[in-house]
């Protein structure tokens, strides 16, 4: 470059390229739970069931936690228009409490979640009790199957108590309301699909304690 001469550089080069919305602090109770309910999938909660030091799932919450932001980025697009939604609500609506509206979102999808868990655990505890399996191992499994067996049924009550329950609240709410349950259930169901259980199954594959199962 000549001395004295100027050096252009276009104005969309000199913007700093915008970053992936962070975690914001409001929703770190959201994340936890959701990240409950990925630990019990069919698919990773039989690979935790090969950690006999029951120190698998302690790890992979802890790395879940840690790369919140990383695994929050994966839902990028459902995040950032929940919070666009959100702030647009905040001049008509209060500002829900962390736990306020977390009943709904959960009751809709811990049932589901608890069923598959339960009908695998099932499954594996017949197949070794077929197979002569020795130990408390088959009777362990069939147990811990009936106990969410029993949860799925709960929750669904419980899922049909809230979804009447918030029917009955948006009728006499504004309409924002309606839009801000739809904007926070469809992040958390991309939260779940996009970024927990896809790191949380890498995660299960990286671990040398455990086998990754086929995910469902």
């Amino acid at each position: 470059m000549a001395p004295g001469r100027v050096s252009k550089v276009p104005p969309a080069a000199r913007r700093p390229a915008r970053g992936p919305h962070r975690l914001r602090p409001e929703d770190r109770a959201d994340f936890e739970a959701l990240l409950h309910l990925a630990l019990s999938t069919q698919d990773i909660r039989s690979a935790l069931l090969a950690d006999r030091s029951g120190q698998a799932s302690g790890r992979l919450r802890a790395q879940a936690l840690d790369a919140a932001d990383e695994i929050t980025a994966a839902a990028e697009e459902a995040y950032g228009a929940y919070l666009a939604v959100r702030a647009a609500a905040r001049d008509t609506t209060p500002r829900p409490t962390p736990h306020g509206t977390l009943l709904p979102a959960l009751a809709v999808l811990t049932p589901l979640v608890a069923a598959t868990s339960a009908a695998v655990l099932l499954l594996l505890g017949h197949v070794f009790r077929l197979a002569h399996v020795s130990g408390p191992l088959p009777g362990s499994l069939v147990t811990a199957g009936w106990v969410l067996a029993l949860v799925a049924a709960v929750s669904a009550l419980v899922a049909l108590a809230a979804l009447v329950s918030t029917g009955i609240r948006r009728r006499g709410g504004p309409p924002s309301d309606a839009r801000l349950e739809q904007a926070r259930l469809a992040w958390h169901q991309a939260l779940l699909g996009q970024g927990l259980l896809p790191h949380l199954r890498r995660c299960v594959k990286e671990d040398p304690f455990l086998h990754a199962a086929p995910p469902t």
